[in-house]
């Protein structure tokens, strides 16, 4: 059994294995407050914080707060906030590995144990940052929580409080107000967090002057995050703990990749040196091309894909990647059907597209099809409907690959028996659970019932599916050729 990765642990130790990059920490102020302790942020924001130390540019720890009543910190705390780092993927075709002791966390606090410790953070002068990653569900309130609660249950709730108390600790002090970089999934983040924060505010009968505080003196920055964090590698453990010297029960692991995009202005900018650093951040005065870029081009690419892949019996990305009709197949509706309806430079959405390839292709990364179709109407309306109706204007015709994977869907959708909560369809003879909101499930159940009671009708199906306008905030019908298109795509899929 190995000793557990500490302070004195790390300077016990005459030689690490030489691709593992360790330095004592140094203690530094309390510059940054971080809700949430798990994985997605230990492996993105705080190896953001470690590397800008690492190079002398800023001088700052994070403190962390469990938000939660059940978490991680009081490992954390047994650590002293150290944990390893391990990033892998592909890099220019190669494999590559990086290992790295993270060093700048300097504790963490349960706010449902000790609340008091959490305000005091708000009286600390060198506090100037605020992360958080409280799921896509956190920024949202309840009008039944109060300010008197300990804590509030709601994330805009804690920090509400938070805020009031560092308002009032430092008399209104106008320059005491943070920046807020929050890293939920969720569009317009920073906006709808101010949203909440305020609203709040105001239903608690908080003083018109911290409203106002709130509003114009603390920047509520909109992010985009971008990085596969795929946590505690629990298989390899015995394996990697040999190899370090120590055990670690907060090991993170992750892919290479890595982007962070923050709109923001320049001053914000100065403050927090991540692009020095030569990582891969950008400061934008609109975030939106940016995460066009995202959903259409990375998330696009997997939902127009993974039906059609799984149907021809296909179980992860990576299958998908060696697989080189598939592969074309996709490559093809990224640089001919997707990128020529984007905004940015065309360079730069290639590179983007680039990295995408070298990150579906991560021998690292199990991603199963099967789990990525969950939901794939709301996801194909999102993802990729928006580049098919643009080339379709931009062109005046329809784009091939995408349209198929639309023809892919209503295959994949296909079944007549509910069975729980999953539509229940059938590849060479082996069920599969299809998995959406129960009122899409239904409908496709309908659909392909009639379908079957009629003996076929493969135009009919379509059109009734492209009709519905709740699915796709349209009836597609009206897009030019878009019927009988799919409607001969879909029946060459069910005729394969």
């Amino acid at each position: 059994m190995k000793p557990q990765l500490s302070r004195a642990q790390l300077q016990s130790i005459s030689s690490f294995p030489p691709d593992l990059k360790v330095s004592i920490p140094k203690l530094f102020p309390e510059r940054i407050l971080q809700f949430g302790e798990g994985n997605f942020l230990r492996g993105f924001v705080d190896w953001m914080i470690h590397r800008m130390n690492q190079e002398g540019r800023f001088q700052g720890s994070v403190v962390v707060v469990q938000p939660i009543r059940q978490g991680l910190v009081d490992l954390l705390n047994q650590q002293e906030g150290l944990y390893t780092l391990l990033l892998r993927g592909l890099h220019n075709g190669q494999v590559k590995e990086e290992k790295e002791v993270i060093s700048f966390v300097s504790r963490g606090i349960k706010i449902y144990e000790d609340y008091e410790e959490y305000l005091k953070c708000a009286e600390n002068p060198e506090l100037r940052w605020i992360v958080s990653n409280t799921t896509e569900a956190g920024i949202a309130y309840s009008p039944d929580e109060h300010y008197g609660d300990r804590p509030p249950a709601s994330f805009p709730g804690k920090l509400t409080v938070f805020l009031h108390h560092r308002f009032r600790a430092f008399h209104g002090d106008l320059t005491k107000g943070v920046i807020l970089l929050p890293c939920e999934l969720i569009e317009r983040n920073g906006d709808e967090l101010k949203k909440a924060v305020v609203a709040l505010a105001e239903i608690w009968g908080l003083e018109k002057d911290f409203v106002s505080w709130v509003a114009h003196h603390n920047y509520f920055t909109n992010t985009l995050v971008d990085r596969i964090v795929t946590g505690y590698p629990h298989e390899e453990t015995e394996q990697l703990f040999g190899y370090f010297g120590y055990e670690d029960h907060l090991l993170d692991t992750g892919e290479l990749f890595h982007l962070w995009v923050i709109e923001g202005p320049e001053e914000v900018a100065r403050e927090l040196p991540l692009t020095e650093c030569g990582l891969n951040v950008i400061w934008t005065r609109d975030l939106r091309p940016y995460r066009e870029r995202k959903v259409r081009i990375l998330n696009g690419a997997h939902t127009m894909t993974v039906l059609a892949a799984y149907l021809a019996g296909k179980e992860t990305v990576r299958e998908c990647m060696d697989d080189p009709v598939i592969l074309s197949f996709m490559q093809r509706g990224i640089y001919e059907e997707i990128i020529p309806t984007l905004e940015l430079p065309a360079d730069e959405l290639k590179q983007f597209a680039a990295a995408v390839e070298e990150r579906f292709a991560n021998p690292y990364i199990r991603h199963l099809l099967l789990s990525i179709s969950l939901n794939s109407t709301s996801k194909f309306k999102a993802r990729v409907l928006p580049s098919l109706l643009e080339y379709h204007r931009r062109f005046g015709q329809l784009p091939l690959r995408l349209c198929y994977s639309l023809a892919a869907l209503m295959a994949f959708y296909r079944g007549t028996e509910i069975r729980g909560n999953a539509l229940i369809g059938h590849r060479s003879g082996t069920e599969y659970e299809i998995r959406d909101d129960f009122p899409v499930l239904e409908l496709f159940q309908s659909v392909w019932n009639s379908y079957d009671s009629m003996g076929g009708g493969t135009a009919a199906l379509v059109e009734r599916v492209l009709s519905q306008s709740s699915l796709w905030g349209m009836d597609l019908n009206r897009v030019s050729g878009l019927a009988p298109l799919v409607t001969v795509q879909l029946k060459s899929i069910l005729d394969s």
